[in-house]
């Protein structure tokens, strides 16, 4: 394997909504995470803010200098993390931004940089202000673009000279799937037409492109990627049907993915509108919008999946947000996802020959149930198993750089254990670092490394050369 390159940079991923906690102090506004006690994949409840972890999460909001410290002995060089669009600017559509939330990140900031650690930063990662949601119904609202544009011009002025890169949306083509969660649309996603989706995407899509417009007004040398849900499709089968049924399911990604690095809507995407009778409202100025292209590109990668053109011939398996087949060849986590490193490499390599950017893997890892133990005096978790798959996605990304792809670096997703986005609990554990909390609220918040945190760090100090 050739060894990775210098300037490759080794770090983790958190949220804010996943992580913070202090949902009402100093001034923020809530977000649709504060209404999801059972996750992000299920119903909104408007009337009450339900008992929920995300309240609080793992108090990152206060001990953020004592979690950036433990990432700094890791060796990170970067920290992705997400501003809390409702920090800045409480129900989403103030003139002002509130001081206190700016305030908030400016500390975060210069506690990364002060160990040399870069900020990846979010802007907006599944917590819309739920007075948009309420309001506007979300993103089906061209309003939201206005908002979004003065919400991103006041953090890239305010951090400008700080942080180089950024990210527009987390998994924008969550969308499809999940409307609540990944454009804060309160009607259920029954009563959505493909126009209505089709609609949404367009906002989100000028209101990203105007991100990067601005972005590069503010610092040309500012560097924005989109971000999607990325997952490798293999045809079931090789029936010439089951490829074909890929070609569809492709589609997923590749709408985004094609317009953000592209700067314009290719004819494919004009026949699906075609195809179901759905009559984009664009207005002047919005194509030429478009062509504001990100500089990167960015994915999560949790697993693969098979796909068929007779799905019901074959075994149901379960997936990250999305429906997927078992595939025989692969083994599983706890929670059902097949582990698929060379996965990995393979859409690295897809990626890169269709768009011809640098690369960014922005989350990838494992969820588990772990054990805190006491080994020698000391409370630590032995998670071979983290590091075994960890270890087998590092070296996949080792070989996609071997077969010529530009990665920039690799953020492993919830580097410190934090509460689940998809079902709100805390049992599904990720992090190097282990948090004493459980389901129930419960716990100290105490800190402990656990045995893949060594092995990290030993991994970033050799720049991945033990692998």
């Amino acid at each position: 394997m050739t060894r990775f390159p210098d300037s490759f940079l080794w770090g983790g991923a958190i949220a804010a909504n996943q992580s913070e906690g202090a949902f009402d102090q100093d001034g923020k506004g809530l977000s649709i995470q504060d209404f999801l006690s059972k996750g992000v994949t299920k119903p909104l409840d408007p009337t009450i803010i339900p008992q929920n972890l995300k309240l609080e999460g793992i108090d990152f909001y206060h001990r953020y200098a004592e979690d950036i410290k433990l990432f700094a002995e890791m060796g990170f060089k970067v920290l992705r993390f997400s501003i809390a669009w409702s920090r800045i600017f409480p129900n989403g559509n103030e003139e002002q931004p509130n001081e206190a939330g700016l305030n908030f990140y400016d500390k975060v900031i210069d506690c990364c940089l002060s160990y040399g650690i870069e900020p990846l930063i979010t802007l907006s990662h599944y917590e819309t202000p739920y007075f948009l949601t309420k309001v506007y119904d979300g993103w089906r609202s061209r309003s939201l673009i206005t908002f979004f544009e003065r919400y991103c011009r006041t953090v890239f002025t305010r951090y400008q000279g700080k942080v180089n890169y950024w990210l527009t949306f987390n998994e924008v083509n969550a969308l499809w799937n999940f409307p609540l969660m990944g454009a804060g649309v309160m009607t259920n996603k029954e009563e959505l037409t493909k126009q209505d989706l089709f609609q949404i995407a367009h906002h989100e899509l000028v209101a990203s492109a105007l991100a990067v417009k601005i972005a590069h007004e503010i610092d040309p040398s500012i560097q924005v990627g989109n971000m999607v849900l990325g997952i490798y499709n293999y045809p079931m089968t090789s029936n010439p049907e089951d490829t074909l049924a890929v070609l569809e399911a492709d589609k997923n990604l590749n709408y985004f993915m094609d317009v953000q690095t592209r700067g314009y809507y290719p004819n494919w995407i004009k026949k699906e509108w075609q195809k179901y009778g759905a009559s984009i409202e664009i207005e002047e100025g919005d194509l030429d919008l478009l062509k504001h292209t990100v500089d990167f590109v960015s994915f999560s990668y949790y697993m693969s999946r098979c796909v068929s053109a007779t799905p019901e011939k074959y075994q149901q398996g379960k997936g990250n947000m999305t429906n997927v087949l078992k595939n025989p060849f692969l083994e599983e986590t706890e929670w059902g996802w097949e582990i698929d490193p060379a996965g990995l490499r393979i859409l690295l390599n897809r990626f890169a020959h269709l768009y011809e950017l640098p690369i960014f893997v922005v989350e990838n890892g494992l969820g588990a149930i772990d054990e805190l133990i006491e080994v020698n005096g000391e409370k630590t978790v032995l998670d071979s198993y983290r590091i075994d798959y960890l270890q087998t996605h590092l070296e996949a990304i080792g070989d996609a750089i071997d077969d010529g792809v530009e990665v920039l670096g690799y953020t492993m997703w919830g580097c410190i254990d934090l509460v689940s986005a998809s079902t709100a609990e805390m049992k599904k554990r990720y992090g190097f670092i282990y948090v004493d909390r459980d389901d129930d609220g419960q716990g100290t918040l105490d800190r402990y490394r656990k045995q893949s945190f060594n092995w990290y760090k030993d991994v970033i100090s050799t720049n991945g050369a033990n692998l």
